[in-house]
């Protein structure tokens, strides 16, 4: 198999779902799954289409309750097209679906490197004998209104007549997470379909709520002999075009279908779908689409491939690919953050958390502009944070743990455990370190650019109000000389109360901590930095007064870290509680990744437990490096070496249960820094999570953003020990024999295609040719100067 190609060999219903999720095809504003285009949604397929940013807000009824839930909407299919035999007599075949008809040969190929998805397969009818089938399918990169579907019919002894159904469906609801099958689900109101032209259908929607209004055109045109029929047939939510095409050895039927899809959400245009009908009217043949999406795609791979050997490197394109299909250049144009599940599917219900803090270090080195636009999304909903702080008697800004389309809180107040069938209450909104997160990204992205306008912007009221809200959370601990957070839930998720407590939250969450104390310090720095008359007018524009400066100061240095048996205590207490048997628990259940859900259906809790789900101390060994992390503690006050790290980690690796995607990934980092030889194992489980899905089932819901953009940061950030800060690259690569040779390159301060490659116990930098400054670059034991047009070649030091 190529490294540029995924394919998947045969027809298993079981698998339909985790491959529809695997090949999505998108190109940031939207994307559609890759079911076969014949299908329905039902227990085996789900075909589905999402557009970037397109929410809508229903009312259902849970538990005795009225809960309000918004979803990243399922739009018309667009894909519908099925073909069946038809014989001299005006009889026709059954209508071939994989389901009734067991293909013969059956293979999908999803082309990395073009973005083309191509099926193919052969089937037996009882009167035409064996048929071949041909489809490849794109969403176009270069016109994101586009997608465009060609299917060729071969009949290999046999002649007659094809009959094909081109459809646009507006008869869709979200169906795709079996656990939210008790929620409203219709979304699509006010469908209208019809003609324009011989061989153009439309239809129109809005929806319910949000109203948005949705416009699609699909034109199916025959490529190779013309049809004896043609017919158009708008019904109430269908638009349908009938071909009748003829068929025999050695003259294929080919069908061509182009799409254009259209929101009220767009720019530059008056009506969806007046836009729609334009757009798919004058759209070239289907070669010519292919090439100029091919050639778009060529584009995006010369600013971000990655380089690994072997099976790694499959992998990591494959996440790669599934990154920039979700947020493209495109992305740039649009006001959406980064959605959990990406545009594959309907976990989370589309919604953005503080996932971006895995994406966006990987984008700041490639396409600064879209994460510069990300940013943006959460900068216009910085006054909803506002009001939510207010709201819960706090100055500053407390952004929502889960977003949608106006920013304030998504998060559901009850969720479903499948394995008991019990409503639960959701606390995890009391995730407030999600505004450090949105700090970190801030930081992260000037200091990646140097796009000190945007600091001194957007960027300096958002990281001031994220400070505003941890200085009014803080609150003295009596007789410690120190300050503490209450009442919050940390990354882990397992534990959002102490046992037996009839509140929600927890005390002195380490991560949550020490993050806002580094929060306050950049923003203290950041005021130092400024202009006089820029500090002024940010003062004065989100009323900030200089006397709460002072105290910013003193929590940055005063925050509590609570400590139990020579390790960072999780929270306050986590060593009092229990500890599990967790052999047990492994002899008893094949997965215990969910070990919440296990324990409550066993009428237990895991809020009894040192067990956590995923990385949450170890997360500060994600963000920051060794020294800097050295560096944030000792302002502290605390002494945290490496013996005192180290322990750290051990501890909570015998307790974590992976129950994220993102655990493995935090995991192999922070074991890779600090040169530990079972780092590749959680690595390796991080390039698995989704194609293996090892989460149960999750993947066919939608892939997991953060967990494949987290590999690719691995590599490019944490096996090459790389910072951008100080205005130079800071460089101190670790060893990883499994991944010991990789290259890729860089957007940097203006320097396009800074290529960075390790093999052979050396690294080399290359500087492309440019009007640009040199750029520094610092190791543990050197700094260097590189020119533009200059090669510098390191030899590291053995390991």
């Amino acid at each position: 198999m190529s490294e540029w190609t995924w394919e998947y060999q045969g027809y298993d219903p079981a698998g339909e779902r985790l491959r529809e999720s695997l090949c999505t095809l998108g190109n940031g504003c939207f994307a559609t799954r890759g079911a076969v285009p014949e299908s329905r949604a039902g227990l085996v397929h789900y075909p589905a289409t999402y557009a970037a940013g397109i929410y809508n807000r229903l009312e259902s009824a849970v538990a005795g309750r009225r809960v309000v839930n918004e979803d990243l909407v399922n739009l018309p299919n667009w894909l519908f097209l099925r073909f069946r035999p038809r014989f001299a007599d005006g009889s026709t075949g059954p209508w071939f679906s994989p389901d009734t008809c067991r293909p013969l040969d059956h293979r999908h190929s999803l082309d990395l490197r073009r973005a083309t998805l191509t099926r193919t397969f052969r089937f037996r009818d009882d009167e035409a004998g064996v048929l071949g089938v041909e489809q490849v399918r794109l969403v176009h990169m270069a016109d994101p209104h586009l997608a465009a579907l060609r299917t060729v019919v071969t009949a290999e002894e046999w002649s007659g007549e094809i009959e094909v159904e081109s459809v646009l469906d507006g008869a869709v609801t979200n169906g795709n997470v079996h656990r939210y099958r008790s929620l409203e689900r219709h979304h699509l109101i006010h469908v209208r379909t019809g003609a324009s032209a011989a061989d153009v259908t439309w239809l129109s929607c809005r929806t319910s709520t949000s109203d948005i209004g949705i416009g699609m055109a699909a034109r199916t045109v025959v490529a190779g002999p013309p049809p004896t029929a043609s017919e158009l047939r708008p019904s109430r939510r269908r638009a349908v075009h009938r071909l009748v095409i003829p068929l025999a050895p050695g003259r294929p039927a080919v069908v061509d279908k182009t799409v254009a899809l259209h929101t009220s959400r767009d720019r530059a245009i008056s009506d969806p779908l007046g836009a729609a009908l334009d757009r798919v009217t004058t759209a070239a043949d289907f070669p010519v689409l292919v090439d100029s999406h091919a050639a778009a795609w060529a584009r995006l791979w010369r600013g971000a491939d990655i380089q690994v050997p072997g099976e790694a490197g499959r992998v990591l394109r494959l996440h790669l690919f599934h990154v920039l299909q979700t947020l493209s250049p495109h992305t740039a144009d649009l006001d959406v953050g980064v959605p959990a599940r990406g545009l594959h599917g309907e976990a989370y219900r589309g919604h953005v958390f503080w996932d971006e803090l895995f994406v966006l270090p990987y984008l700041n080195l490639h396409f600064p502009e879209v994460s510069r636009a990300l940013l943006d999304y959460r900068h216009r909903r910085l006054p909803q944070a506002c009001r939510a702080a207010r709201g819960a008697g706090r100055t500053g800004a407390m952004y929502p743990w889960q977003s949608g389309s106006d920013g304030r809180e998504e998060t559901q107040e009850l969720h479903l455990n499948p394995r008991s069938g019990r409503w639960l209450p959701d606390n995890s909104r009391l995730q407030h370190h999600v505004g450090s997160a949105i700090a970190y990204n801030v930081w992260q992205y000037c200091e990646a650019t140097g796009d000190t306008e945007y600091l001194h912007t957007k960027g300096a009221e958002m990281l001031l109000q994220i400070a505003r809200f941890w200085a009014d959370s803080a609150e003295p601990a009596p007789g410690t000389g120190r300050y503490r957070i209450r009442g919050v839930v940390g990354p882990d998720e397992y534990h959002e109360r102490y046992p037996d407590a009839d509140r929600p939250g927890l005390d002195d969450n380490a991560y949550t901590n020490v993050t806002a104390a580094w929060v306050l310090d950049r923003a203290l720095e950041l005021v130092r930095r400024l202009p006089a008359w820029r500090r002024q007018e940010l003062f004065e524009r989100i009323g900030l007064d200089g006397g709460e400066l002072p105290v910013w100061e003193e929590l940055s240095r005063r925050l509590r870290v609570p400590f139990h048996q020579g390790v960072i205590s999780q929270f306050e207490g986590y060593g009092d509680l229990a500890e599990l048997d967790w052999d047990a628990y492994r002899t008893r259940y094949p997965s215990i990744r969910r070990l919440d859900r296990i324990l409550e259906a066993e009428g237990d809790s895991v809020n009894r437990y040192q067990a956590s789900k995923q990385a949450d101390v170890l997360m500060l060994g994600h963000l920051f490096s060794a020294t800097e992390l050295r560096s944030l503690f000792d302002r502290l006050g605390y002494d945290v070496d490496d013996e005192v790290w180290n322990r750290t980690v051990d501890y909570y690796l015998r307790r974590t249960s992976h129950g994220s995607t993102l655990s493995g990934l935090v995991h192999g980092l922070v074991l890779a820094r600090a040169r530990r030889a079972e780092a590749w194992s959680y690595v390796h489980e991080a390039l698995e999570a989704d194609i293996a899905d090892i989460q149960g089932g999750t993947t066919g819901e939608g892939i997991h953003l953060g967990a494949m953009a987290g590999t690719l940061d691995l590599v490019q950030r944490g096996l090459t020990g790389l910072e951008t800060r100080e205005d130079a690259l800071f460089l101190d690569p670790v060893p990883l024999p499994a991944l010991s040779e990789y290259g890729f390159s860089l957007r940097y301060r203006g320097h396009w295609g800074i290529g960075i490659r390790r093999r052979s116990g050396q690294l080399e930098i290359r500087v492309p040719d440019s009007e640009e400054s040199p750029i520094r670059v610092v190791l543990a034991d050197r700094a260097v100067s590189i020119a533009p047009g200059e090669t510098c070649t390191l030899v590291l030091p053995e390991d």
